[in-house]
């Protein structure tokens, strides 16, 4: 069991005291990872800055969900699967998108394919991606900025992925009906 705590406005360190106050403002509640990087105010900090980023890149919510959904489930994240589900309902996106993200499943579309394709080769790669890999990518309809513009968002999902597990971060109770688990792959 960890002993990370999930700090409260009250219990968090001064400097992470305000970023926790813009937590609140923007959700409502202070979300069970935001407490967990309170520990750290320079780490909160940053994860609030590259979320605002990714969100300002030039992918739309249902692009923004692949790399957030694609990164989580490889990462096998149990808070931010559930979390970015419910984020994704937020956003619109359609449910056949989360469910094929969620199940590990064929996408609706080959562009959004080929994005999940190019974000998984870019983490399992730690960024050593081929020239075939960049050219499909490419032959998509994305771009060099989209390349990294998905590098943004999985510095992101590294950041909250990985303080997930150390911290074993309890999943908010707003979004505890999205609980995931990985499904087990049946041999081909």
């Amino acid at each position: 069991m960890s002993d990370f705590p999930i700090h409260t406005a009250e219990t968090a360190p001064d400097a992470a005291k305000p970023l926790l106050e813009k937590s609140q403002a923007a959700f409502g509640r202070i979300p069970s990872l935001h407490g967990a990087l309170a520990e750290a105010p320079g780490v909160l900090d940053g994860y609030q800055i590259l979320h605002k980023l990714f969100l300002a890149t030039s992918f739309d919510n249902d692009e923004k969900t692949v790399v957030w959904q694609t990164i989580n489930v490889e990462h096998e994240c149990h808070y931010c699967v559930p979390g970015h589900t419910a984020i994704a309902n937020a956003m619109k996106v359609d449910p056949a998108i989360t469910e094929a993200l969620r199940n590990e499943t064929p996408l609706p579309t080959a562009r959004l394919e080929a994005l999940r394709t190019f974000t998984l080769a870019v983490l399992r790669g730690r960024g050593h991606v081929s020239e075939d890999d960049l050219n499909a990518f490419f032959a998509a309809g994305y771009t060099k900025a989209q390349v990294l513009e998905v590098i943004l968002g999985l510095s992101q999902k590294v950041i909250s992925n990985y303080v997930n597990h150390i911290a074993e971060t309890p999943i908010d109770a707003p979004v505890q009906k999205f609980a995931w688990t990985r499904a087990a792959k049946t041999a081909a």
